[in-house]
């Protein structure tokens, strides 16, 4: 077991007699504002892009238009759906995937299966290290960067890691979690999909 490993575990672990009580009172928020499931998960690509589930809290509504389909993503992120983005209290349950050893507190995000076909060479590098809760693009703009810039971010991320830096982005997301940076792109609820880049 390396260091990073034991570095989660034991961070994990520690503050459980915190988080468990936040965690059974958002999900039972969710139940009775957003309704069930309460757990939205999804497949995501992590060390050497080996597919795993990834658990969060659900944000989103079911809501459908006339012809059955779901609305856009904007249109059934609500107000309380916003508020566990803003302050990334949707991501808690990646403290799940975190103990399971499919995650580590700080890394990659892991994307979307279908982006994997459309990355440079270069960008799929990003599957090199553990994917993360958070990571060096999350601390260097999230949500408001574009894809090409995130992806050089989480390249340098693997390129230089160790604990200072892993010690430094975990400190750096606590401050902007308190002050919701990043959250979303201009005119999307997250981000607009990633279509490829030149290759």
């Amino acid at each position: 077991m390396n260091t990073k490993r034991i570095f989660d575990l034991c961070l994990v672990l520690i503050s459980l007699p915190v988080v468990l009580p936040v965690f059974v009172g958002i999900a039972l928020l969710i139940r009775v504002k957003i309704g069930s499931p309460v757990f939205f998960i999804q497949t995501r690509p992590g060390l050497n892009a080996k597919p795993f589930k990834m658990i969060k809290f659900r944000s989103m509504s079911d809501t459908r238009d006339e012809a059955g389909q779901l609305l856009p993503d904007d249109q059934r992120l609500g107000k309380f759906g916003r508020f566990l983005r803003s302050t990334s209290l949707d991501e808690l349950p990646e403290l799940i995937n975190v103990l399971k050893g499919e995650m580590s507190l700080v890394g990659p995000r892991p994307l979307l299966m279908e982006y994997i076909d459309l990355y440079t060479e270069e960008q799929a590098r990003r599957h090199d290290a553990l994917p993360g809760i958070t990571g060096w693009a999350q601390v260097n703009g999230r949500n408001t960067i574009s894809w090409e810039d995130k992806f050089k971010l989480d390249v340098w991320y693997v390129d230089n890691r160790n604990f200072w830096l892993d010690l430094k982005i975990l400190l750096i997301t606590i401050k902007k979690v308190f002050v919701r940076e990043g959250v979303s792109a201009q005119g999307d609820a997250t981000m607009p999909k990633f279509k490829g880049s030149k290759k």
